[in-house]
C-alpha cells in the first residue's frame, strides 16, 4: 500500500493542522498571492505542493493546456485553483494495492458522499487512458463506493474504513435520530436515504468503463452483490404505500429532533403516501435536504439514465444478462412514470416537469440547485436541451416569478436551495445553467458571474448571497470547484475564445 504523496502532512489524518501543512479549511478562507493580473485579483488557492493530497503530472499538463486557450488572467488562476481542488485536497486514502482502493472526502466535511465523490472525479476521466496511476486512482473509488453501498446500501456519506487507519469523523446528528434500517456510526456517516446516490454510483462504474475500456471491477463479488442489491431495492420502492387498504411495510426510515423539517421525513420517517407510478421513493434530495412529496422526479430521470447505462455495458460485455434485464425493465418503468405523472401542466409556461410529485396529483414546482436537478436533465442525458417540455421547464426555474428558490440580485443570480435559505444562489446552478445552455451570449454571462462570486478568495463557494459578495457558505467545496472547471472546459470546447 502506498499513500500519495503528502497526504499524512496534508490532513494531519483527518485535517488536524500540522506545522508545515495548514488544515484546507482554514487556508481557503483567506487569499494568498501571486494574485491574477485581471480586475478580480484572483488569488492562487493551491496548497504548497508536498501538502498535495494527490499529485499527477497528466493533470498539472492538462492546467498548463486548457490555460491556454483562455486569454482571461482571472479565469486562468480561477481554473488552475478549481480543476486539481480535489486532486490537491480531499484524497484522504488511496491503497493502490490489486484491487485499489480511493477514500475522497468531499471538502471541509471529513466524509465521503457517494454523489459528491462521483462528481468530484468527473473532470477527470478524459485523461484516464492517458496516465495509470490517475485511472488508479478513479478504479479505487469505484471499488470503495462498492464496499461501501454493499454494507450498508441506504447511506448518502460514509466514513473511512479502519483499513485506512483515519480516524471516524464525529457526527453529532446521531443523537436523538432514528433510522430504519439501523447503522454503525464508525461506518456510515450520514444514513439520508437518496436515490442519485444509487445512480452516482452506477455512474462512476460505467464511467470508468467507457473512459478506460477496463471491466475486471464487474466480477467483483462485491461490486455485484452492491448492484443486485440497489435494483432489489429500487423495485421495492417502487411499491405504493397502500395495497388493498393495507399499508406497506417501510423498507426506509429517517426521524430525529430537530428544529429544521428539512431534516426529518414525515409519517414515523417512511414519507407522505404514494400511489405507484414506475418512479421510485427517496427519503432525501441530492442536497441532504427532506422531500416533500416522495417521488423526486429529476433523482428519477438520473437513476433512469444509469440503469440505462448499466444495462448497455453489461449487454456490451455480454455478462450478467439477469441483471441486465433488470435494470432494462426498472429504466423502463421509471422513464415511463415520468412521463405519465411527472409532467404537469403550469400556468404560464405549459407542460413542464415537476419537481416532486406523489402520484396522488400532488405536485411541487420548483428546482434545487444540486444534481440531479430539473435544469441538469440535458446534463444527465436524461433529454435533449432542445426538448420542449425541458424549454417549458428551463424557462420557469430561471423566473422569479415561477421558482420560488431563483434569486437575482447585483452579485449574482441563480437557483439556490432550502439547505442555505433565502437569498442564496449556488455557483453550480450557475454552472449548469451555462453547460445546458447553447446561446453563448448566455454562455459568457454564467462565467462572468461565477468568476465574480468567489469573495476574492479564488475557489467556489456552496452558496453566495445575491446582494453581497462577502456573505457565502462553505470556502472549500470540492465539489463545486469540480463542476465549474468541468463547464470552463465545455465551454472553451463550444465556444473558442469565450473569456
Amino acid at each position: 500500500m502506498r499513500l500519495a504523496l503528502g497526504i499524512a502532512a496534508a490532513l494531519g489524518l483527518v485535517f488536524g493542522q500540522t506545522s508545515k501543512c495548514p488544515s484546507f479549511t482554514d487556508y481557503s478562507a483567506s487569499p494568498h498571492g501571486p494574485f491574477s493580473s485581471g480586475p478580480h485579483h484572483i488569488p492562487s488557492m493551491r496548497p504548497a505542493l508536498t501538502c498535495r493530497t494527490f499529485q499527477n503530472p497528466t493533470i498539472e499538463h492538462a492546467i498548463r493546456d486548457v490555460s491556454s486557450a483562455i486569454k482571461d488572467p482571472d479565469w486562468q488562476q480561477l481554473f488552475a485553483n478549481t480543476f486539481p481542488n480535489t486532486l490537491d485536497t480531499t484524497v484522504a486514502w488511496h491503497n493502490d494495492s490489486t484491487p485499489p482502493y480511493t477514500f475522497l472526502i468531499t471538502g471541509d466535511i471529513t466524509a465521503q458522499w457517494i454523489r459528491d465523490s462521483t462528481n468530484q472525479v468527473l473532470p477527470y476521466l478524459p485523461y484516464l487512458t492517458m496516465d495509470s496511476k490517475l485511472a488508479q486512482l478513479v478504479l479505487g473509488l469505484v471499488n470503495m463506493q462498492a464496499e461501501e453501498l454493499n454494507a450498508y446500501p441506504f447511506g448518502n456519506a460514509f466514513q473511512p474504513p479502519p483499513r485506512s487507519r483515519l480516524t471516524p469523523a464525529e457526527n453529532g446528528i446521531a443523537v436523538d435520530l432514528k433510522v430504519q434500517p439501523p447503522f454503525y456510526n464508525q461506518t456510515v456517516f450520514e444514513a439520508k436515504f437518496e436515490i442519485d446516490s444509487f445512480a452516482s454510483f452506477l455512474q462512476l462504474a460505467s464511467a470508468y468503463w467507457r473512459s478506460t475500456g477496463e471491466y475486471q471491477f464487474i466480477y467483483s463479488q462485491t461490486w455485484v452483490e452492491a448492484v443486485d442489491k440497489i435494483l432489489d431495492i429500487i423495485r421495492i420502492l417502487q411499491q405504493p404505500t397502500y395495497t388493498n387498504k393495507q399499508v406497506n411495510r417501510a423498507l426506509v426510515s429517517y426521524v430525529r429532533k430537530t428544529t429544521e423539517a428539512k431534516e426529518t421525513q414525515f409519517a414515523g420517517g417512511a414519507g407522505n403516501p404514494v400511489k405507484y407510478t414506475g418512479m421510485v421513493r427517496t427519503l432525501f434530495r441530492p442536497s441532504d435536504d427532506a422531500t416533500i412529496f416522495p417521488f423526486l422526479v429529476p433523482a428519477n430521470a438520473f437513476l433512469c439514465v444509469e440503469l440505462e447505462n448499466l444495462r448497455d455495458m453489461l449487454g456490451t460485455l455480454r455478462v450478467f444478462s439477469e441483471i441486465r434485464e433488470k435494470a432494462a425493465e426498472l429504466a423502463n418503468q421509471i422513464r415511463q412514470g415520468i412521463q405519465n405523472y411527472g409532467i404537469v401542466k403550469h400556468p404560464d409556461h405549459g407542460q413542464v416537469f415537476a419537481y416532486e410529485v406523489d402520484g396522488y396529483g400532488s405536485q411541487l414546482l420548483t428546482d434545487d440547485a444540486n444534481v440531479p436537478s430539473l435544469l441538469s436533465l440535458p446534463y444527465l442525458g436524461f433529454v435533449n436541451a432542445t426538448h420542449p417540455v425541458y424549454k417549458n421547464t428551463r424557462k420557469m426555474l430561471l423566473s422569479t416569478d415561477s421558482n420560488p428558490w431563483y434569486f437575482e440580485g447585483p452579485y449574482i443570480r441563480g437557483i439556490g436551495s432550502p439547505h442555505t435559505g433565502y437569498l442564496r444562489t449556488w455557483p453550480m446552478s450557475v454552472a449548469m445553467r451555462g453547460m445546458t445552455s447553447d446561446n453563448s451570449d448566455e454562455v459568457k454571462e454564467c462565467l462572468d458571474m461565477l468568476k465574480a462570486s468567489t469573495s476574492g478568495l479564488g475557489l467556489i463557494h456552496e452558496s453566495v448571497n445575491v446582494n453581497s459578495g462577502s456573505e457565502y457558505t462553505r470556502s472549500w467545496f470540492a465539489w463545486g470547484n469540480s463542476l465549474v472547471s468541468q463547464f470552463v472546459i465545455d465551454a472553451i470546447t463550444r465556444f473558442p475564445g469565450i473569456i
